[in-house]
């Protein structure tokens, strides 16, 4: 499913966060986020309807499959593209940066075929 910049970066923070926590609420992705309850508590709500992530009876947060998908696969460019970067000279602060505005917007055609030359130039 193709989804927007905004649902992305949601995702994508809840999946970093379960990685460190093995419980999320709604606050600790505001806090995460530096956004306002309110925004997150809405955005929540948009991700349940479209059966992105679950919240329990405690206020916990889940990523469905589907959601899991996509935070994976938005992830996994960050890191990849953020080493990448690094590698190539920019520092990593900038590389963080510039990685999480590039993850949004490339294809994933564009992203194996980079991902492929990198790592065939890495082994030869």
């Amino acid at each position: 499913m193709q989804v927007g910049e905004t649902i992305e970066n949601y995702l994508e923070t809840l999946y970093i966060l379960l990685k460190d926590q093995k419980q999320v609420r709604s606050v600790d992705l505001a806090n995460a986020m530096n956004f306002s309850k309110p925004t997150i508590s809405v955005m929540m709500k948009q991700l349940r309807e479209k059966d992105m992530i679950a919240t329990d009876d405690s206020g916990y947060l889940s990523l469905t499959d589907e959601g899991l998908a996509i935070a994976e696969r938005v992830y996994e460019r960050h890191v990849y593209l953020t080493d990448l970067l690094v590698r190539l000279g920019v520092n990593e602060e900038t590389a963080a940066e510039d990685a999480c505005k590039i993850e949004h917007v490339i294809s994933q055609e564009t992203f194996e075929q980079i991902r492929g030359y990198f790592d065939r130039d890495e082994k030869s």
